[in-house]
């Protein structure tokens, strides 16, 4: 099979290019095509989504997770983690249990538990009463169900850093957020093998020119992969090309932070047992107005980080290449190159999704 179009590889744009498709596999790439204005981009990799299209993964409904991972694949997500929020231990044990044979099948990339080792101060819309510190325990049951792939932590708190030593032994990704760490608590994380950066900026202390805190040191960590959420809500545009800037694509990862609204009409909605309303695409908290996750699709993230100024090869990277290698997963999927699984997004000319081939078979 060949796709042919204006092709974005990770090195640049062949403008009149193809992709060449055999089985669930990429086996060409390169000029000669005739595809017009269309784009063809790598399937985009979601590290850090709680749902969509009215379903959600917080609940640990397998149906729900499903129909969640669906309808990000409508959007050009071929690769995504399930992100939990913070909770009690039996529902974080039995959610990965339920999700264990999603991750075997594909249809989940793993499990990802932002939370609940996270910080009360900077909960945002975390349910501060499941909050609590890191523990070797709960993870020494949680770890062997093999579907965690992640788990964001907030540095500061008392046993933290074994916890994320633990983490990496076991191939686990080690995330900082949701943090009012200091600068230098932020880089003994960052030493003890944390990699990835949550949603950086926000549930952070906020940077100041005398105590940068964990803004600062994540962006500038050569070693740290820095999500960004670009729904122009998050972050002003400014700010998402700032970052951007600092890190490069190598180190910056759109992400969704996508709850069960994501794709629905405004209303009410439910997250980690708090109620969430949804309004011209803002999801907020009831009881304090905090932003409450997402309503975004990557296609949409992918449009505004183009929109800030980033550059259609470096938001493809942004979206797809960099959050698979965060992952463990760049030598399998992320970037248009043969060999890798063929999940591709076919886009026109404003960026919109008209096509999405998922291990080479379309949607």
């Amino acid at each position: 099979m060949r796709i042919e179009g204006r092709v974005v590889t990770p090195s640049g744009v062949i403008e009149q290019g193809y992709v060449e498709v055999e089985g669930p596999s990429v086996t060409a790439v390169g000029a000669g095509g005739n595809g017009g204005d269309t784009w063809i981009v790598p399937g985009f990799v979601d590290i850090h989504t709680h749902g969509g299209g009215g379903h959600t993964f917080t609940t640990g409904d397998p149906s729900a997770a499903r129909e969640a991972a669906a309808f990000h694949l409508r959007h050009g997500t071929t690769t995504l983690l399930a992100s939990l929020v913070s909770s009690p231990f039996e529902l974080m044990r039995d959610a990965t249990r339920a999700f264990a044979p999603l991750v075997n099948e594909g249809v989940l990339a793993g499990v990802h538990y932002e939370g609940p080792y996270l910080s009360q101060i900077r909960c945002g819309a975390q349910n501060p009463a499941f909050l609590r510190d890191p523990s070797v325990d709960e993870l020494a049951e949680l770890l062997p169900l093999g579907a965690v792939r992640m788990v964001t932590i907030a540095p500061e708190r008392p046993g933290a850093l074994e916890v994320i030593k633990l983490l990496v032994s076991h191939g686990v990704v080690a995330a900082i957020g949701h943090t009012d760490a200091t600068y230098d608590e932020t880089l003994a994380a960052v030493a003890a093998g944390a990699t990835v950066g949550t949603h950086v900026f926000n549930g952070m202390r906020p940077p100041h020119h005398r105590e940068p805190g964990p803004v600062f040191a994540l962006l500038g960590a050569p070693d740290v992969v820095c999500e960004l959420v670009a729904d122009g809500v998050h972050l002003h545009d400014g700010t998402l090309a700032f970052a951007a800037m600092v890190t490069g694509p190598d180190r910056a990862a759109l992400i969704t932070d996508a709850m069960a609204a994501a794709g629905m009409a405004d209303g009410e909605y439910e997250l980690g047992g708090q109620t969430v309303v949804v309004s011209d695409r803002v999801a907020r908290l009831t009881r304090d107005g905090s932003i409450a996750g997402s309503t975004l699709t990557m296609d949409a993230a992918l449009r505004q980080a183009v929109q800030a100024g980033v550059s259609i090869v470096d938001a493809a990277r942004m979206a797809s290449t960099t959050p698979a290698r965060a992952l463990g997963l760049a030598e399998k999927v992320g970037s248009l190159t043969p060999g890798l699984r063929a999940d591709l997004v076919v886009l026109d000319a404003g960026l919109h999704v008209q096509h999405v081939m998922r291990a080479g078979s379309w949607l």
